[in-house]
């Protein structure tokens, strides 16, 4: 026995015709089941037609879907004429839509399709020929194009749990099992499609909600990583542009047949689930204070302290000179100077620009630079008041010490605190059942296969393969991104050495850096993102030895 999907073949064996004929209800049923389970707009339209076809044995069926006042043409299906057109995106039925009022917002009751839409009432026609009813001259024209009899017509609203009516399913030629000629649609036809009609427009209703909130759900979620990269100038689309690497992956995954990961296969459901986590891989960021994510350098919190720094440089050299001027006076008429000032002076001089130096920090910092600055906050100035002060202060010596980079251990603990937040986040949220790994795979990103990452120092084998790969598309962003303040834009080939070391020390996962590599998911992104000047020769067997 055909399922729902299949229409009834005119020349298929009568005794299935029969026996369908004497168990209507049951085969109702089961096309409702199709329908309440199908998710694919695309397949529940087919299932929709199918169906219809199925109980009355029609020739032809069209679906249409009201949106704007207009009924398109959805999907359209003619057994005789060998005819399957659907609207699904990507191709479209070439008909026009059908108006429900004219220019001057008058009713188009003479269409047949749209007087359903209107009234919400069934219309079930013998004979199109001898109809006065309507209007079906164009119906005629098309017969007598091609030669086909268009004869009996049953033409049904769709109405959804709200009583509106969101489409209208039309049938065309009733074949009798016996003799397969056209008849008229009987009553029992009517009352069954007019029930698939109900569930129908139900099913169509319920996958538009569906449909609704998760676009929903992606927009709110795009909001967020839009926010939190906006939160920085210096991380611009780093939300952005990890998702374009992670599904690149995931799509090299899909196309490996080598190596440990040859069966590992990711169906649609965990592609969706992956492009959601990677979109909100750092939402914790959002509770991270903007002065450290954006701490360019040493001395910047809410402004670059350096600032302060050159106004007491500044103030010290004005202390000398006007020193050096009272010198001067007191000893007027007598020709004598003090050249103490001015070499005082050039070294101030010498010593701020050297900390002006020290403060970008993208360099490693040198043990006798570190005791140079140390010296130079020893000394003291005045203030306006006479108040003695240390020219640099405890704090700021802290900072302009920083060995690497331009963050505090505990500025980065605030970063690396990030995925906790995000977990913290993630968890707490009731993610529907196929997103119920988002968390896992969002929160893990920054774990690493020996167990040596944060926050909870998971092994590879204690994370999903979405978790491991999220932690490979993460690094490469943030070694190729050229709009960090910290460090100058990488080479392709010097990012792609620092992974090929993470590979081989426990880091990320080789088995997927290798397919990162041989997959050429590296080259993909970067002629789409990175500067020319960044992209140079890569010989992809380097990475893999």
């Amino acid at each position: 026995m055909p399922g729902a999907l299949e229409p009834i073949n005119k020349k298929q064996d009568k005794s299935y015709q029969w026996i369908f004929m004497q168990f209507p209800i049951d085969r109702l049923n089961k096309i409702g089941i199709a329908l309440s389970t199908e998710r694919d707009k695309t397949r529940l339209m087919k299932t929709i037609l199918a169906g219809a076809q199925e109980l009355t044995n029609a020739d032809g069926c069209t679906l249409y879907l009201l949106e704007n006042d207009k009924l398109h043409f959805e999907i359209m299906h003619n057994q005789s004429l060998s005819l399957d057109l659907i609207d699904d995106g990507n191709s479209c039925i070439p008909l026009p839509a059908i108006p429900l009022y004219s220019e001057t917002g008058e009713a188009n009751l003479k269409t047949v399709a749209a007087h359903a839409a209107l009234t919400g009432k069934s219309t079930n026609i013998e004979n199109i020929y001898k109809n006065t009813d309507f209007d079906f001259s164009g119906t005629r024209a098309y017969d007598g194009r091609i030669g086909y009899i268009s004869r009996s017509f049953l033409t049904v609203p769709m109405r959804n749990h709200e009583n509106d009516v969101i489409g209208v399913l039309q049938l065309i030629n009733s074949i009798n099992p016996d003799d397969e000629q056209i008849q008229a649609f009987s009553n029992d036809h009517q009352q069954l499609v007019e029930s698939l009609a109900s569930q129908a427009a139900i099913a169509m209703s319920n996958h538009g909600l569906i449909q609704d909130l998760q676009n929903l759900l992606e927009k709110f979620i795009e909001i967020i990583a839009a926010t939190i990269d906006e939160k920085s100038p210096y991380t611009g689309d780093h939300c952005r542009r990890v998702p374009e690497i992670a599904m690149a992956m995931a799509d090299a995954i899909n196309k490996n047949d080598n190596g440990p990961l040859a069966d590992f296969k990711l169906d649609e459901k965990q592609l969706y689930e992956l492009k959601i986590a990677a979109l909100l891989h750092d939402c914790g960021k959002i509770a991270t204070p903007v002065h450290v994510v954006d701490k360019a350098t040493k001395l910047e919190t809410i402004f670059d302290r350096i600032q302060l720094l050159d106004s007491r440089f500044e103030i010290i050299c004005r202390d000398l000179e006007i020193a050096q001027l009272k010198q001067q006076l007191e000893a007027a008429g007598v020709k004598h100077e003090t050249h103490a000032p001015e070499a005082l002076t050039k070294q101030l001089n010498e010593d701020f620009e050297f900390l002006k130096r020290a403060n970008q920090g993208a360099e490693f910092m040198s043990e006798t630079d570190r005791k140079r600055v140390r010296k130079i906050g020893g000394r003291m100035w005045q203030t306006r008041h006479g108040e003695a002060r240390p020219l640099i202060s405890a704090e700021e010596i802290d900072n302009l010490t920083i060995t690497k980079g331009t963050l505090l251990e505990k500025e980065r603990q605030i970063i690396n605190n990030h995925i906790v937040t995000t977990l913290n986040m993630l968890e707490a949220l009731p993610f529907p059942k196929h997103l119920c790994n988002v968390a896992e795979i969002a929160g893990n990103h920054h774990e690493r296969m020996d167990g040596k990452g944060y926050p909870r120092g998971l092994k590879r084998e204690e994370m999903s393969v979405q978790a491991r790969l999220m932690g490979i598309a993460d690094i490469f962003e943030a070694l190729t991104a050229a709009d960090r303040p910290y460090k100058e834009p990488m080479k392709l080939s010097q990012v792609l050495n620092i992974l090929a070391r993470m590979a081989r020390t426990g880091h990320i996962d080789p088995d997927l850096f290798e397919i990162f590599i041989r997959q050429q998911v590296y080259l993909t992104y970067a002629e789409k993102n990175l500067h020319t000047e960044q992209i140079d020769h890569i010989d992809p067997n380097t990475y893999l030895e």
